[in-house]
C-alpha cells in the first residue's frame, strides 16, 4: 500500500479550526488525525464525519461540547483530512474502514462512548457500536443509515455514486455547497478543500459512495444485516437528529426510531433548515440538542 499525507501547509489558517492536531498509527502504513478537546474526565463524545468531508466538518460543535464538559473525539477517516490517504482507490474497502476504525476506538481505549454519526460515519460507527456494544453508552444518528442493499437506493443517490466514481477531480467546495442550505463563505469552502490539494490525494473520496450496499449481493449485506438484528435489541439511549433538506436521507430516521428499542420515548428532533450537512447549517442547535440528550439519559 502507499499512502500519501497532505502538506501542513494545506491546514495553515483554516477558518474556525483552531483544534491541535493528534496522530495515532494505525499500522504500518498509516496514521490516522484526530482532534481532541475537552475535559479529560468528562463524557466522551466521538464525532464521526462522512463523504467528503473532515473534522473540519465539526468545528462549530466542539466548542458548544466542551463548553458543557465533555470530552471530545473527532478522527478524519483514512483518506480525509490530515489522516493519511492510500493512493490507489482498490485499497479502500468497507472492510478496510471499519478495521481502521476500529483499531483507532481499541487503541485509544475509548469507552462509554456518546456515539454521533452523521452519513458515512453512520455506516462504520453503528456496525461498530453494534459489534462491540460494551464501548458504547449513547448513539445518536443523524442523516445516516446502515444500509443492506436489500431496498434499492433513490435517484439522487445513483447520481452522486455516479458522479464521484467517473469526474476526474472531484469539486469538493461544490459538493458541500450543494449539500448545505447556508451560504458559505469562500474561506470555509477552502477549509474543506484543503485536505486535496490535487486529483492524486482524492482516490478515497472518490471510491467511498461506490462502497455503500445497493444490492444484496455486497460483501457487507449480511454483516449489515446482523448489524440490524443487534440494533433492534439496543435498549441504550438512541437519538435521531435528521434535517428537514436532505434529498437522500429525509425520513430514514423513522426506521430508526420503529426498530430500535432505545429510540422508544426520546425526544427526536428534525432540525429546520439543515441540508445533508446539517452540522454546518447547524452545527450549535445540533450540539446543544447531543449535551441535553446526554444530560438527561
Amino acid at each position: 500500500m502507499i499512502a500519501i499525507r497532505t502538506p501542513e501547509s494545506c491546514f495553515e489558517n483554516l477558518e474556525g479550526y483552531p483544534f491541535d492536531a493528534n496522530y495515532l498509527q494505525i499500522n504500518a502504513d498509516l496514521r490516522m488525525h484526530y482532534v481532541e478537546e475537552g475535559h479529560p474526565e468528562g463524557e466522551l463524545v466521538l464525532l464521526l464525519h462522512g463523504e467528503p468531508s473532515w473534522s473540519y466538518l465539526y468545528r462549530t460543535m466542539i466548542p458548544v461540547l466542551t463548553e458543557a464538559g465533555l470530552r471530545v473525539i473527532a478522527p478524519d477517516l483514512i483518506g480525509f483530512g490530515k489522516s493519511d490517504k492510500p493512493t490507489e482507490q482498490s485499497d479502500y474497502t468497507y472492510q478496510n474502514h471499519l478495521n481502521w476504525l476500529t483499531t483507532f476506538i481499541e487503541k485509544l481505549d475509548l469507552n462509554k462512548i456518546n456515539l454521533f454519526c452523521q452519513d458515512w460515519g453512520g455506516l462504520l460507527g453503528l456496525r461498530i457500536a453494534a459489534d462491540n456494544p460494551q464501548r458504547f453508552a449513547r448513539i445518536v444518528a443523524a442523516n445516516t443509515i446502515l444500509p443492506t442493499g436489500d431496498v434499492a437506493p433513490n435517484e439522487a443517490f445513483m447520481k452522486w455514486r455516479e458522479y464521484s466514481r467517473t469526474v476526474p477531480v472531484l469539486n469538493v467546495p461544490k459538493i458541500i455547497q450543494k449539500a448545505t442550505v447556508n451560504e458559505l463563505s469562500p474561506e470555509i469552502l477552502a477549509g474543506y478543500n484543503a485536505p486535496f490539494p490535487s486529483a492524486e490525494y482524492m482516490a478515497g473520496a472518490k471510491i467511498f459512495p461506490s462502497l455503500v450496499p445497493i444490492s444484496s449481493d455486497h460483501p457487507q449485506t449480511e454483516a449489515n444485516r446482523a448489524a440490524w438484528v443487534k440494533l433492534a435489541q439496543w435498549q441504550k439511549p438512541f437519538l435521531t437528529l435528521f434535517s428537514d433538506s436532505d434529498p437522500i436521507m429525509k425520513g430514514m430516521e423513522k426506521i430508526f426510531q420503529k426498530i430500535v428499542p432505545g429510540a422508544k420515548g426520546q425526544k427526536h428532533h428534525i432540525i429546520a433548515g439543515g441540508g445533508h450537512f446539517l452540522q454546518e447549517d447547524k452545527g450549535e442547535e445540533i450540539a446543544q440538542h447531543l449535551v441535553k440528550f446526554i444530560e438527561e439519559t
